[in-house]
Order: structure tokens, then sequence, then C-alpha cells
């Protein structure tokens, strides 16, 4: 598989790019980049609209070629990269993805804070779970563009119907583990192979 060059990473609800997993992967790339590397990353902060993220999204990578960009997506980021290569055809990675924002996020109408920055407060609005609908991916195509990691362990969301609906794809179900992949260290290697990409610096020849 070659490797991918342009990279989205997709935070969850109520996330920011500052999560430890996005975090994890910028700092890995940045060094491959420093390395020469030709890497284009890209983690934005998703508005709470579903409207308006997917709108950022198109955005974001529209001058992007489908054949070398990967889309990276944790929890409800997980169901936007999914939206994302079902239209473009692009691969797509899932952290323990949320395959139905629009019935499990509907309990959340009112005002929330950001995990990250505890005083950023947003207001989740009921107009949005049609908008989540208004997209939905389900049932995915070719289902051997995507690699899937989805925790037993993940206190959130339901496991079989995460691993359901990702069936045929390089599907890696962890024995415990949690909704945040706490333990994604020990996982990055095999997501960076996937992508084509070197897990560990890389080595110039001798001179």
């Amino acid at each position: 598989m070659p490797a991918s060059t342009h990279i989205l990473y997709l935070h969850g609800f109520r996330s920011s790019p500052q999560s430890f997993k996005a975090q994890m992967l910028a700092g890995h790339l940045a060094q491959l980049k420093r390395q020469g590397a030709e890497l284009v990353w890209c983690c934005p902060q998703l508005p709470p609209s579903p409207a308006d993220a997917w709108a950022l999204i198109q955005q974001l990578t529209a001058s992007w070629p489908t054949s070398d960009m990967v889309v990276i997506g944790s929890s409800l980021g997980g169901f936007y990269a999914t939206v994302l290569a079902e239209q473009r055809g692009c691969r797509c990675a899932v952290i323990n993805p949320a395959v139905e924002p629009a019935r499990d996020l509907a309990r959340y109408i009112g005002e929330q804070t950001s995990f990250h920055n505890p005083d950023d407060h947003f207001f989740f609005r009921p107009e949005f779970i049609e908008q989540f609908k208004a997209i939905a991916p389900y049932p995915i195509t070719r289902p051997e563009r995507y690699w899937a990691l989805i925790a037993k362990g993940d206190e959130v969301l339901s496991w079989p119907e995460m691993a359901a609906r990702y069936q045929g794809a390089q599907l890696h179900l962890l024995e415990g583990s949690d909704h945040a992949v706490s333990d994604f260290a020990v996982h990055q290697a095999s997501l960076l192979e996937w992508l084509g990409l070197p897990d560990t610096p890389i080595t110039s020849a001798p001179e």
C-alpha cells in the first residue's frame, strides 16, 4: 500500500485537536517531516453543528488528491471520517466510531463544555440530530478501504454495533481498553503501518 501523504484527523464530541491521540500522531508526523517526508497534516477544531462540521471538512480537503489522502476519526470523528470516505472514495481509519450519533447524542441537547477547556461552552441544538441523519454514511462501500480499532471495553459505545458497521474492514478488536483507547501508544504502530508510514525515525544511509 503506498504511503498516505495527506492526513486528516477528526476528533470526537466535546473533544479538540488537543486530544492525546491527535497529539501523538501529530508529533510523530512532525518528526517524519523534519526528516524529509512530504506530508500534509490537518486536525481542525470541528464546530458543534454537523452541517457546519461537514462543510468545513469538505472545504479543507477539496484540493487533496483522493488516491493519497486518508481520514482518521475518533468517536464522533469516526462518523464524519466515514462520511468523507464514502463521498470521496478515500481511505479511512476509525477509532471507536460513533455509528449512531443521531440516537446517542440526543441526550446531550443543551449547553456543553469542552473536555480540554472547561471554560469553552457551546450549545448542542435539537436540529443537530436531523443534520446527523442527513449525512449518515452507512452501510459502507468497499470496506477494504477501512481500518478500524474498536475496544470491547468501550464504556460509551457498543463494540458489537461498531464492529458490525465495519465488516470486511481491517478490523482490530481490543480486549478491554476504553472509549478513549487510553493505550493508543500500543496500537499506533499498526495504524502507521496501514498508512504506509514508518513507526520509527527515518535513518539515513551512512556516508
